[in-house]
């Protein structure tokens, strides 16, 4: 496939540059195992913190969010004063968020250290990814590298649930948020040497008023995506909603505008390249919402350990592992559509054995489940990113990283904000029906926990038992929209995910996406 942004022999990377490359993996297996090492938390700082049920959503996706809130304006950011530069001072605000999460001692206070954890990494993902760019110019070494990138985000969700689950055996919740300080130290004593500094000579200077509309498009749709989890889709949340929809109109349509735009809007002019944010964007989000809800089973319906849990989720991390190591080599002969609709349909058998979970003995099927899951959400991270960095000129490759980052992230978060409040709906329904079950113990499973503790054994084993069936049933629910959600992605895949009528060569032109700059 030819490049007319590229020489027709660009040079290969050297020792150096794999060196190098070894360094970006360190934050990106950092952000990964971020993520599943606060699920394993979640009861600890439960019975610690003691949140309400939406104050326990927030802490879990306000991270999440304001990663996707500030990726655009910082892989933009990058490509303007230097990605290495960016990545360093992201690694450091990083490190310092990290701390201030470990010694929360509220839960306003963990929420505050959470959406500051969200804008350091926000620096941390599209600087690596658009360093990768750089530093390997030519196609096969390129898809490699991602390749490797993405194995390296597998390995620390691997890694996260049994670092984790050692680390609350033997410690106090908040000390698996100081697992960053020893990885981000080696980032910042080796990136000087070994990562290349890059930044767009001809960049323009960064649009103020496209970095506002974008947060004033988000933040009030996420609140009002909150506040209807809370208290349903009342006059309060409806208008957040509407307003943020309407600052991201405004948003859209400054940057048709603008010479140098905070968002190139030119590449969502190929089907393919929106197929592509939409299906990441959907299938990150069904994975979210899914697994807060299998590593609460594990924990408070199974009752294993923090250290147990990590352990029955290392089958599903090993598939994703594998899958990850696999897709760019089945890419190479097999059309993407037909891997990425097939990794689809692996995840929606996945997503229906779990529907069939229940609360006594449906661990075994949980596992299996979630297998078939992350072994057909890999491809999607794998080829979903090739898509889109391949097909960007190396100055817009920060912002290009930025756009597929933007989509996992925000979907990973919004999955857990609605699927989570499906869930807890549906808790809250079946929980508050039972005779026996106290207001109090209705707001959460960890909250019936709780109550239990206090009461005389028999009742409280009552109560235990009616929470955890009906927390299941919520599992199930979620799990069967997520089935519906992948199968309609399914088909997606196999319509969009094609190279335009009379294209040139093979289905794997798909990547060839023309840009703004062409």
């Amino acid at each position: 496939m030819s490049d007319s942004r590229t020489m027709l022999d660009p040079p290969k990377a050297g020792p150096r540059e794999w060196l190098g490359l070894a360094v970006l993996a360190l934050p990106t297996l950092l952000l990964a195992m971020d993520v599943t090492v606060l699920y394993l938390a979640v009861p600890r700082l439960t019975a610690d913190l003691r949140p309400t049920g939406i104050e326990l959503l927030w802490i879990a996706d306000s991270y999440g969010f304001l990663i996707a809130g500030f990726l655009i304006t910082m892989g933009t950011l990058g490509d303007r004063i230097g990605r290495r530069r960016l990545l360093m001072l992201g690694a450091s605000g990083f490190a310092a968020a990290s701390v201030l999460a470990a010694f929360a001692t509220s839960p306003l206070l963990l929420i505050l250290a959470r959406a500051l954890l969200g804008i350091a990494g926000a620096t941390l993902m599209p600087s690596t990814l658009a360093l990768i760019t750089t530093m390997f110019r030519e196609g096969g070494q390129r898809a490699t590298a991602i390749g490797v990138w993405a194995t390296c985000m597998s390995a620390g969700m691997a890694a996260g649930p049994i670092l984790g689950g050692l680390m609350l055996e033997s410690f106090w919740w908040g000390s698996v948020f100081l697992l960053a300080l020893p990885v981000m130290a080696l980032l910042l004593a080796t990136a000087p040497t070994l990562l290349p500094e890059y930044r767009d000579p001809a960049a323009g200077r960064i649009d103020i008023p496209s970095v506002l509309l974008s947060l004033a498009a988000i933040l009030p749709a996420v609140f009002g995506i909150k506040k209807a989890a809370e208290t349903g889709f009342s006059l309060g949340p409806v208008a957040a909603i509407l307003i943020g929809l309407g600052f991201g109109f405004v948003f859209v349509r400054r940057q048709r505008r603008l010479a140098s735009p905070l968002l190139d809007l030119g590449l969502f002019g190929n089907p393919a390249f929106r197929a592509a944010l939409l299906i990441l964007l959907f299938g990150l989000g069904t994975v979210g919402g899914s697994y807060l809800f299998i590593t609460q089973y594990l924990q408070l319906v199974r009752g294993s350990t923090p250290l147990n849990a990590g352990l029955w989720l290392l089958p599903p991390a090993a598939a994703l592992l594998i899958a990850s190591t696999l897709t760019p080599i089945i890419a190479r002969t097999v059309a993407p559509r037909f891997v990425v609709a097939g990794a689809l349909a692996l995840a929606t058998a996945g997503y229906l054995s779990l529907v069939f979970v229940d609360a006594v003995g449906g661990l075994p099927l949980l596992i299996a489940g979630f297998v078939l899951v992350y072994a057909g959400v890999s491809p999607l991270m794998v080829l979903g990113t090739d898509l889109v960095i391949g097909a960007t000129p190396p100055e817009r490759a920060g912002s290009a990283a930025a756009m597929s980052e933007t989509s996992m992230e925000f979907g990973v978060a919004t999955g857990i904000a609605v699927l989570g409040a499906l869930g807890t709906a549906v808790y809250r329904a079946d929980a508050s029906s039972a005779p026996e079950m106290p207001a109090a113990a209705a707001d959460s499973l960890g909250a019936a926990d709780a109550v239990a503790a206090e009461l005389p054994a028999q009742l409280g084993d009552a109560i235990r038992a009616v929470a955890r069936e009906a927390f299941t049933n919520g599992l199930n629910l979620t799990a069967l929209v997520c089935a519906a959600i992948t199968a309609v992605l399914t088909v997606v895949a196999l319509r969009s995910l094609r190279p335009p009528v009379g294209a040139p060569g093979t289905e794997h032109d798909v990547l060839s996406i023309p840009t703004r700059a062409e």
